[in-house]
């Protein structure tokens, strides 16, 4: 039992991770061992993310004063919650993690100001990260100047080869 204080500590801790991350996503964990909750909490802690078991009646009173106030049906049951800045490296992690362990269930999430729910969750997943994103960019836009400059090198090759070809079939003096 948790006493008054730290009821209030716990409401305020919880307000103040809400509305400070950029993507909260709500799983349901029941039937996970600590070895499996403690893995998944190092893995996304590697990334910043900050995986968390909740206290349902008391996270739902920190949510009301939040921008995640609409996330409060979903916590129902065991409920933990993951709190992050960058929303498809948290459902990446969380969506591979259920795939590895069915005790593990997405329920739904919010990125930025946009509710998700499982399905939405799951496509976010499927999203390349910003350094993926950035990657393909730069791979786009570094192949037409690699061709350009093959084309300008088998054009002064060619050029190359012509010249020496005028000055063997020259007569010399």
């Amino acid at each position: 039992m948790l006493t008054k204080e730290q009821k209030k500590n716990y409401i305020s801790e919880m307000t103040t991770q809400f509305e400070n991350s950029k993507a909260v996503m709500v799983t349901h964990y029941q039937g996970l061992t600590m070895t499996q909750l403690d893995e998944l909490r190092a893995k996304m802690r590697e990334h910043g993310i900050i995986f968390k078991i909740t206290k349902n009646r008391i996270t739902k009173l920190a949510l009301e004063k939040t921008k995640c106030k609409d996330l409060s049906d979903l916590f129902t049951g065991p409920t933990a919650v993951a709190f992050g800045e960058d929303a498809i490296m948290s459902a990446r992690i969380l969506s591979k993690f259920a795939k590895d362990n069915e005790n593990l269930k997405l329920i739904g999430g919010i990125m930025d100001n946009e509710v998700l729910d499982q399905a939405g969750v799951q496509n976010v997943a499927s999203l390349p990260t910003l350094d993926e994103a950035r990657a393909n960019i730069v791979g786009i836009l570094n192949a037409p100047a690699s061709k350009l400059v093959s084309i300008l090198l088998a054009y002064s090759e060619k050029m190359s080869s012509l010249s020496a070809e005028n000055s063997e079939t020259q007569p010399k003096e």
